[in-house]
């Protein structure tokens, strides 16, 4: 039987950083382990976490600015990291693990200075700005992609492909295969721009579905997202065109309408390109030009070369192109099933699982754990201490 332990997770205040953050709390809570997530108010508010999961919100200055930037943010970092200390000393952590993002940053600083195992995980294909400069101080280094940019060298050693946690509502979908497509039958068009839309595809896509044959246009269905201000000129030309189709701010039932469709088009954030590989769904991707380290366009590498999608930089992505790709998958016997099962081949299904064996296995032995059980904090210290010396960050 495995012991409770505790595990403290630090994540940054997007949905990037804090779904992977719930999948594996919801993982690691399965297994019978006490789990606390330290964000900041605006990861709070993002749903999904798991209920029997404690929250706390600690001082992470963003370094911007400037001088005086700098300064405000690293006072904020100092006082967060002397916060994290007290946390981590209450909540007895046996590992914790960071998600990337300023505020998962004072918590690993803490966790060095405790000498706690730490891991962190990169949700996109290129290393971010905390992830870089932490990298070569934690124990282990979990990765969604097999080609990682910006990362430091020497390091390798450390690093584990794991993939980014999909829900398991996606998982299903997966399980399920790809929905059946007749040769004259409804081809079902999915089209989503991150949490918020994106007006760029609000302006292309339905320009690009004005240009094909008729023949199939009236063979098409549409369900897409876009942002507020988009969505009754969106509407009108869709209704213009006599095209069954469906537009909202915000998708809530995301996965049922995942399982639905043939074929998406979409931004190339982390956790829609590892939900559209796990379904096994075509893509074609617009990622975002102005992303950090331009990460999304590294993102869909993996799933373009295996043939499972294809990428527009943001400036080729004309209706003309759009409406070519979209004709050739759907008129081409077999084309978009042959795309499905590339996707697929870019999927990695069993990303939490083996994200939570890898934060496990950084674990004191299990004669170390009965004698964390009933010691004082100072006992606790020592077992820590004796089950791994590591150096401390200064």
């Amino acid at each position: 039987m495995t012991a409770t332990r505790h595990f403290l997770l630090a994540a940054g205040g997007t949905g990037g950083h804090m779904l992977p953050a719930y999948a594996l709390a919801g993982e690691l809570i399965s297994r019978g382990h006490r789990v606390a997530l330290v964000s900041d108010d605006r990861g709070l508010k993002i749903p999904g976490a798991p209920a029997e999961m404690e929250t706390h919100v600690l001082p992470a200055g963003r370094v911007s600015g400037g001088p005086v930037g700098w300064l405000k943010a690293a006072l904020a970092i100092r006082k967060g990291r002397r916060m994290a200390i007290d946390l981590i000393d209450e909540f007895d952590p046996a590992v914790v693990v960071g998600f990337g993002g300023y505020p998962s940053l004072p918590s690993l600083l803490a966790a060095g200075a405790m000498k706690r195992p730490r891991v962190i995980h990169e949700q996109n294909a290129v290393l971010g700005r905390v992830n870089r400069m932490m990298a070569p101080r934690v124990d282990a280094v979990a990765v969604a992609y097999h080609n990682i940019q910006r990362y430091p060298a020497g390091h390798e050693q450390k690093k584990h492909i794991t993939g980014n946690p999909v829900r398991d509502e996606i998982i299903a979908i997966r399980e399920e295969g790809y929905p059946p497509l007749p040769e004259d039958g409804i081809v079902r068009l999915l089209v989503v721009g991150g949490s918020l839309g994106a007006t760029v595809l609000s302006e292309v896509v339905p320009a690009a579905i004005a240009m094909l044959p008729p023949a199939l246009l009236s063979r098409l269905q549409v369900v897409q997202q876009s942002r507020e201000a988009d969505l009754e000129t969106v509407r009108a030309k869709y209704a213009e065109l006599g095209v069954a189709a469906e537009c909202a701010a915000y998708i809530t039932d995301f996965p049922e309408r995942l399982r639905w469709a043939h074929l998406a088009i979409a931004r190339a954030g982390a956790s829609t390109v590892a939900e559209l590989a796990c379904a096994g769904r075509p893509a074609i991707f617009v990622p975002y030009p102005h992303a950090m380290d331009n990460h999304q366009t590294y993102n869909v590498v993996d799933l373009v070369e295996a043939g499972g999608a294809i990428a527009f930089a943001q400036p080729d992505f004309t209706p003309a192109e759009v409406a070519k790709h979209i004709q050739r998958m759907a008129l081409e016997p077999g084309a978009l099933e042959a795309a499905a099962e590339r996707a697929a081949s870019c999927g990695l299904p069993d990303a939490t699982r083996d994200l939570a064996d890898l934060v496990e296995s950084l674990v004191a032995p299990p004669m170390m754990d009965v004698i964390r059980v009933g010691a004082s904090s100072g006992q606790r210290a020592a077992a820590s201490g004796m089950a791994s010396a590591r150096t401390g960050d200064k």
